[in-house]
């Protein structure tokens, strides 16, 4: 996971769609930059420019393999099975907060103002994070990168106000209970506490764009979670371990042939 900035230059949807379906024909990372270049290219001229840009596009769909492989690669499965054009925000959002700390902290500054106000402002958001992070020469910028690639995503939308966007909150659902929990597993993977209360976890602030529907016994019986009863009212999820996926898994797999 990159702790640092990271997010610093304006991402489309139609690079990371594309940056998917590569990584759905080759696990070359070499192969999926060199055909990335054309692609970002009709957008981005200058080859620094372009070089980070594909960065963060390959970092988010490759390099997520080396901190959740069974996550990334549910990812692709999902890219490629996938029947709706909308649940392919879910997988890269999910990526994304997997990899870059400081997006997912971004998101959840807007989560959290979304809350309260109908829009939010660059200036907004970058006191919440300054308030987190301290002054950085690089934040500002980092800031207006975010904003403008959720508003690529259609994450936030134009007002009548300059510079304010409205969070389009719980505006995405899917009809796949699996694409559900694979992102509330990438949510509770990248989040800094290990286990959450699961009305929290449904309720953090960085996933304020998606409507869920699974419950807590929906988790209790998915292989990539972990839930246990802390006192007599809170149902508290964690992570399964790698291990613990692989058995469950095998064993649902077992249970469905019978």
């Amino acid at each position: 996971m990159d702790k640092g900035i990271g997010f610093n230059r304006n991402i489309y949807l139609s690079w990371l769609d594309a940056t998917a379906a590569l990584c759905s024909e080759t696990d070359d990372p070499a192969q999926v930059r060199a055909r990335l270049e054309p692609v970002v290219g009709q957008d981005i001229h200058n080859a620094d420019n372009r070089r980070k840009a594909i960065d963060i596009l390959i970092n988010i769909w490759v390099k997520t393999g080396s901190i959740a492989p069974d996550l990334r690669n549910a990812a692709v499965r999902y890219f490629e099975t996938g029947q709706e054009m909308s649940d392919r925000l879910w997988l890269h959002y999910g990526l994304a907060l997997l990899y870059y700390s400081f997006f997912r902290e971004g998101a959840a500054a807007i989560g959290q103002l979304s809350r309260s106000e109908d829009a939010i402002t660059p200036a907004m958001v970058k006191r919440r994070l300054v308030a987190e992070r301290g002054e950085l020469g690089s934040l500002e910028k980092a800031v207006e990168r975010i904003i403008f690639s959720l508003r690529d995503w259609g994450v936030l939308e134009e007002t009548s106000q300059r510079y304010a966007y409205a969070p389009q909150r719980k505006a995405f659902s899917t009809t796949n209970a699996e694409l559900e929990a694979w992102l509330l597993a990438c949510a509770l993977e990248a989040h800094p506490a290990e286990e959450l209360v699961f009305s929290d976890l449904l309720r953090l602030p960085e996933l304020f764009p998606f409507r869920f529907t699974l419950t807590v016994d929906s988790l209790r019986q998915h292989p990539r979670f972990a839930v246990h009863r802390q006192g007599s009212a809170w149902d508290v999820v964690g992570v399964a371990t790698p291990q613990v996926v692989e058995e469950r898994e095998g064993e649902i797999l077992w249970l469905s042939r019978l």
